[in-house]
């Protein structure tokens, strides 16, 4: 009996090796990437005004226009003299990259006299692609003069932002 005790402990010992060998054949393994990319701070700078320039306002309320190319429009019943400048934003940040630009649609121009007019926004693009130099955006507005709008020195201030994409 102890021959045969012994077999079988044997051939038990066999059987338990192979079922740990076949389960080990059967298994897999695989490799994972990490991967970060890293991109420089936006940094936005203000290079010039929206300046819409001297004006002669008249008895009925007009407007006045200046583009994203810094082009001006003078509406009828008022007189505008003077340069005219878009507002000039500069973006530096990852060359490659696409950054979204955009901000506040109005601003308020407030009279050192008293008075307010009001100014819509325009934008040059939604987003640029920075190159090597970083990229730049331009803001127009269309300013809503008063009949008779109160005389003095008008200023506003508007928010615009730059994110990547």
């Amino acid at each position: 009996m102890r021959k045969f005790g012994m077999k079988r402990a044997i051939v038990g010992a066999a059987i338990a090796a192979l079922a740990m060998n076949a389960s080990a054949a059967h298994a897999a393994s695989a490799t994972g990437t990490a991967t970060a990319k890293i991109l420089r701070q936006i940094t936005l700078t203000n290079t010039s005004a929206l300046q819409y320039a001297t004006i002669i306002s008249g008895a009925t309320a007009s407007t006045v226009a200046v583009t994203t190319a810094g082009a001006r429009t003078c509406g009828a019943g008022l007189t505008c003299t003077g340069t005219t400048t878009a507002a000039n934003f500069d973006v530096q940040g990852t060359s490659g990259a696409v950054v979204l630009v955009g901000g506040d649609s109005s601003v308020t121009l407030n009279g050192s006299l008293g008075g307010t007019m009001a100014s819509t926004l325009t934008y040059s693009a939604a987003n640029i692609t920075l190159g090597t130099t970083g990229g730049s955006f331009q803001v127009g507005g269309t300013l809503s003069v008063g009949a008779n709008q109160t005389a003095g020195d008008y200023t506003g201030t508007f928010n615009v932002t730059a994110n990547y994409q």
